[in-house]
Order: C-alpha cells, then sequence, then structure tokens
C-alpha cells in the first residue's frame, strides 16, 4: 500500500500500467470509509504483485475527486493502462470485494488469450487448446480462459470440461454455458448400451454420433427428429440436448435461429 502524499500521475496513472492500482477515495470523517479501509489493506497484502492499493483523502485532494466524478465515498475505483477499468461505492464485504476482484482486475495472461482466441479461429485448435490449459493451470480462476477452453475441447474430451465447468459454478455470467456442458458431457459420454430399446433409439444414437463429431446442426436436426417421434425417449433427452445446444450457442448464433422455431413446434 501507499500513502499520501504522492504524485497522483506518477503513481497511479504511470504505475497502471505495469500493474493495476486499486484506489481508494476516502476521508478522515467518513465511517464506512474507516470500516472498508483495513479489508482493502489485507486484500492488497494477499494480493502480492496482481494489483497494488492507493489510498487518495479527498479533504486533501478535491481537485483529483472532482476529476474522476467521486461525489459520495468511501469510492473504489481500479486504474488499468492509465484509465478507470471498473469500481464500487460504498463498504462492500471481503467477500463481495474478492469476487468483485476476480472480474474486475485485468488478466496477466489478456495477450495469450488473444492469441488463443486468433488460433481457434484460424482453426488452429490445437494450438488455441495448448495456450489455454497454460493459462488456466497458472491462473484457475481466469474464467473467460476456462470457459473458452471448455468450448474447444468438450466433443472430444467431455469428462475433462465437464471437470473444468465446476470451477464457473456460481458464476453467473457463465451459468448458460455450465448448465450445457452438463447436459452434454453427460450424453457425449453416454453408451450405447445403456440406451433403452426403441424404435428412436438409432436415431437418438446418430444424433449423439453428430455431436461427437462437434456437428451441432447435423446434432439439432436429429434430435428434434427424435422429439416429433417419442419426445419422452431417454427420459427428455432430446429435449434436453436441444436446450443446451442452444445454451452452448447462444440465441443469436445462426444454427440456433435456423433450428429453434422446429424445435419449438416439435412438441
Amino acid at each position: 500500500m501507499q500513502n499520501i502524499p504522492f504524485d497522483f500521475q506518477t503513481q497511479v496513472i504511470e504505475q497502471s500500467s505495469t500493474i493495476p492500482v486499486l484506489v481508494d477515495f476516502w476521508a478522515e470523517w467518513c465511517e464506512p470509509c474507516r470500516a472498508l479501509a483495513p479489508v482493502l489493506e489485507r486484500l492488497a497484502e494477499r494480493a502480492g504483485d496482481r494489483w497494488v492499493l492507493v489510498k487518495v483523502n479527498t479533504e486533501a485532494f478535491p481537485g483529483i475527486a472532482s476529476q474522476y466524478g467521486v461525489r459520495s465515498i468511501p469510492d473504489v475505483r481500479l486504474f488499468h493502462n492509465g484509465s478507470v477499468i471498473d469500481g464500487f461505492t460504498g463498504a462492500l464485504s471481503e467477500y463481495q470485494i474478492e469476487q468483485w476482484l476476480k472480474k474486475a482486475l485485468p488478466s496477466p495472461y489478456a495477450a495469450d488469450m488473444d492469441r488463443a482466441a486468433s488460433a481457434a479461429a484460424a482453426g488452429n485448435e490445437s494450438e488455441a487448446v495448448a495456450i489455454l490449459e497454460g493459462i488456466v493451470t497458472k491462473e484457475p480462476q481466469n474464467s473467460p480462459a476456462t470457459a473458452m477452453l471448455i468450448r474447444l475441447i468438450l466433443f472430444y474430451r467431455p469428462a475433462e470440461a465437464l471437470a473444468l465447468s465446476e470451477s464457473l459454478e456460481g458464476d453467473r455470467e457463465y451459468a448458460d454455458l455450465g448448465a450445457a456442458v452438463r447436459t452434454l458431457a453427460a450424453l457425449l459420454m453416454r453408451s450405447e448400451t445403456g440406451l433403452p430399446d426403441d424404435v428412436s433409439k438409432d436415431a437418438y444414437v446418430r444424433a449423439i454420433a453428430s455431436l461427437r463429431n462437434g456437428d451441432l446442426d447435423g446434432a439439432l436436426e436429429r434430435f428434434i427428429g427424435v422429439l416429433r417421434e417419442n419426445r419422452y425417449y431417454d427420459d427428455d433427452g432430446s429435449r434436453l440436448a436441444c436446450i443446451a445446444i442452444f445454451r452452448l450457442l447462444g440465441e443469436e448464433h445462426e444454427i440456433t435461429m435456423k433450428h429453434r422455431r422446429s424445435f419449438d413446434r416439435a412438441f
């Protein structure tokens, strides 16, 4: 932690180009500020080289507070590369701040994630997977990297994808992905011999085979066909599989939009 007097330009703006800087705008008369201060200090001590804490007394530096639109305190701002990238007001609990930091802090592996995304977009999935595995090993709490990795390995390493998805539990941003992975991984690992004997079985097996090949267009078409024939085959498995694929792709994906109406009319 760094205390005033200080040079805001040097200790916040310039320093944030090398390490994220958490700025706590406070004042002596502010009781919530006094409650928040030791929480931030404990977190800063545990942060190591992930971020640093700078405290700005708004009574001593009203110009800086005004420049950043600080109207009520405590007001906490996270600076990165010279700019505010996130913040909160009020005396949050330690747990709430920890959860906020998980989302707000920029990853030190952002450039590697960009490389992985570019490799995947170019069809070099093995390269993308290798990069992402390295990131997740070094930074297990990196939810965007974990989610990207899960999407890449789900159809040929479903057990690993399912295990990875556990780290996303409780993260609302990835709730749909987690639900989709649980459903699809179970299907991908399902043995054909364990499926109920029925006229729909062959079509259902072909739908799962399409999933394993990553052919989501074909999988949806086949699952919807099973729905029309026998909705309740394998405990409503086709309907659940379609919903999981839609969640995985998102409602705006062209494959989702192609099949959504047929799915809605199938039962």
